[in-house]
């Protein structure tokens, strides 16, 4: 190589940082059930290319909804990642790892590609919101799960209406008709909910926001739809 041909490299190496984004995120996916029927039918009709896709759409979505516009303001992660296995359940997510069911692709019953999108941005949203160190309880968690997947238009029509449920913290679909009502009464209130749960947690979370507890929250709540 001359010394010329060097110097051309150095230069195209530097301007191929230069544009690289800081603090990208990979996305990946692959089928490591793809000989059983589950498995088949998501190589049929979801596809590891689309699933890649909707991880990065997803983690853009959960990154508006808690309002974290640059990467310093989020969960420092690197790479997101799908499995789809030959598991029960329907998916779980551990650290930036998210592992899908074969098993529950190959028995849904509908649209596929919409569910398991549906499923995708619930885990997604797992990868990125924080935890209260461990001290929220788990309904909360999963509520805020499922609220984004609300939002991003991926609620199933099973899911309960608007003012369903026994308790706010119920998780799932009910904590997510909760959520949503709370940001109805202060634009972001979820994203500074999340906010908050970076350093730990506490039930005042909601009084601080809001200026009333999450109990009494609730009740309105019921009330406002005849709960």
């Amino acid at each position: 190589m001359t010394m010329r041909h060097a110097v051309v490299v150095v230069v195209a190496l530097v301007l191929a940082v230069a544009a690289a984004p800081a603090g990208a995120v990979t996305f990946s996916a692959k089928n490591a059930a793809s000989s059983t029927a589950g498995g088949k039918r998501f190589d049929r009709e979801v596809g590891t290319a689309y699933a890649r896709k909707v991880l990065s759409d997803a983690s853009s979505f959960c990154w508006k909804v808690f309002k974290q516009p640059s990467s310093g303001s989020r969960k420092p992660v690197a790479a997101v990642t799908l499995a789809v296995e030959d598991i029960g359940g329907v998916a779980f997510t551990s650290g930036d790892g998210i592992h899908l069911s074969a098993k529950y692709v190959g028995g849904i019953t509908g649209d596929v590609k919409k569910e398991v999108t549906g499923v995708l941005y619930h885990e997604t949203t797992h990868v990125w919101q924080w935890n209260g160190q461990g001290q929220a309880n788990g309904g909360l968690i999963e509520g805020i799960a499922d609220y984004v997947r609300l939002k991003a238009g991926y609620a199933p029509g099973h899911w309960v209406k608007p003012g369903q449920g026994d308790r706010w913290d119920q998780g799932y679909d009910v904590t997510a008709r909760f959520l949503d009502y709370c940001d109805s009464l202060k634009p972001g209130f979820v994203a500074l909910l999340n906010a908050k749960m970076k350093g730990g947690y506490s039930d005042a979370f909601f009084a601080q926001i809001l200026g009333k507890n999450v109990q009494q929250l609730w009740k309105d709540y019921k009330k406002k739809y005849g709960g």
